[in-house]
C-alpha cells in the first residue's frame, strides 16, 4: 500500500460516537470506513470524505467486507440505548455479541494490525453500586462479576473475547469502558436517549408548551457521571494507541445526581419545574462513577468539559433539534 493513507475502520459509524470519531479521524488525516447496520439516510452524521458502508455486522460475511484491506478497527456498533431501553430489550443487547465475535475472526483473518472495542461502566458489579454516594469503580471491580443484566454481561463476555484474541492469537486489542457519554448529535428521544439529553428535551419540552413540570424516573438522588463527547473521542484515540492491555476507564469523575441535572438544565432554560416522581421507572443502579487513576497515570487523560458546559451545549442542539421538527409539521 505504498504512497496510500492506511484504512481505519469505524463500525458503528452512523451512530453517535461513531459519527464524531469518524469525523475526528477523517480531520486528523485518517482514511476511514463507516460501517453500520443503519440506512445511510438515517445516519446521526455522515462524514463525506469517508466510504460510508451500510452492513449487518452480525454477519461473519459482512465483517469480513468491512475489513478489506484495513489496517485498524475502531468497534462502536451494538445495540443499545439508556437506561430505558436496556432494561426492557435484554435479548437484542446480548446480540451484540455477534458484532464483536465476527468483527475479531474477520480481523484475525484479515491481519489488522489494532482492534479497538468500546465497553461499557455497565460491566461492574453490581453490588459496588448500592448507594448514591458511590466510591468511584476501579477497573478490577468489575470481578467478581454481576455486570447489568443483558447489555452489561455482553460487553464483559466481549471484554474477555478480546483479551483472549490478543493472547492466543496476537491481535492488538484495546478497551474502553466508557461512563455515559453525551453531546449534541445524540439520541434525544424516541426510548434510547440517556439521561442529559432526555432531561434536556424534556425541559424545553416544558419551557415551549408552559406547563412546567417535569417527569423524573426514580426518586431522582441515583448518580451517575457523564463524559462530553470531545472528551471520549480524545480518551478514545489515545486509548488505542497506547500499550495499555487490560481495559481501561473513560469517563468523568465529576458524580451528580439526576436532581443536580435537571438542575443545571432548569438554569440553562431559566425556568423552574415541578418535579414529578415515578418511582417504577427504569432506573439502574444507585450510584455509579468512573475512578480515573489509572487513565490519568498511564495516558495522562482527564475529563476537559465541565459537565454544566457540555449540558448547555447539548441543550442548544437539543433546542434546536426540536424547533426543527416541530416547523417540519406546522
Amino acid at each position: 500500500m505504498t504512497g496510500t493513507k492506511r484504512l481505519t475502520v469505524v463500525a458503528g459509524g452512523g451512530g453517535f460516537i461513531g459519527g464524531w470519531l469518524a469525523r475526528h479521524l477523517v480531520e486528523n488525516g485518517h482514511n476511514v470506513r463507516c460501517v453500520d447496520l443503519k440506512p445511510v439516510a438515517e445516519w446521526y452524521q455522515v462524514n463525506p470524505a469517508a466510504e460510508n458502508l451500510t452492513l449487518d455486522l452480525r454477519d461473519a460475511t459482512a465483517c469480513q467486507a468491512a475489513l478489506s484491506g484495513v489496517a485498524e478497527v475502531y468497534n462502536l456498533a451494538a445495540d443499545m440505548g439508556g437506561m430505558g431501553f436496556i432494561e426492557t430489550h435484554k435479548a437484542e443487547c446480548m446480540l451484540s455479541v455477534l458484532i464483536n465475535t465476527h468483527l475479531l475472526l474477520a480481523a484475525r483473518k484479515a491481519g489488522i494490525e489494532r482492534f479497538f472495542f468500546a465497553s461499557s461502566a455497565c460491566v461492574y458489579a453490581a453490588d459496588r453500586q448500592t448507594v448514591a454516594d458511590v466510591v468511584a469503580l476501579k477497573e478490577s471491580d468489575a470481578y467478581p462479576a454481576m455486570p447489568e443484566d443483558g447489555y452489561g454481561w455482553e460487553k464483559l463476555f466481549s471484554e474477555r473475547m478480546c483479551r483472549h484474541f490478543n493472547e492466543d492469537f496476537g491481535l492488538i486489542t484495546r478497551v474502553a469502558r466508557y461512563h455515559n457519554v453525551y453531546g449534541p448529535h445524540g439520541t434525544w428521544d424516541g426510548g434510547r436517549e440517556k439521561a442529559p439529553a432526555a432531561i434536556c428535551r424534556k425541559v424545553i419540552a416544558a419551557k415551549v408548551s408552559g406547563r412546567h413540570e417535569i417527569d423524573i424516573w426514580g426518586d431522582g438522588e441515583q448518580s451517575r457521571s457523564f463524559m462530553y463527547i470531545d472528551d471520549c473521542l480524545k480518551g478514545t484515540v489515545s486509548i488505542m494507541n497506547s500499550e495499555i492491555i487490560e481495559p481501561i476507564n473513560l469517563g468523568s469523575n465529576q458524580l451528580v445526581t439526576i436532581n443536580q441535572l435537571v438542575d443545571m438544565a432548569e438554569s440553562i432554560a431559566g425556568i423552574k419545574l415541578a418535579r414529578r416522581y415515578i418511582p417504577d421507572a427504569p432506573k439502574g443502579v444507585r450510584g455509579r462513577n468512573s475512578d480515573n487513576t489509572r487513565i490519568k497515570e498511564l495516558l495522562n487523560w482527564e475529563p476537559g468539559v465541565r459537565l454544566q458546559d457540555g449540558l448547555e451545549r447539548t441543550y442548544h442542539w437539543i433546542y434546536d433539534q426540536m424547533n426543527q421538527r416541530q416547523s417540519m409539521t406546522a
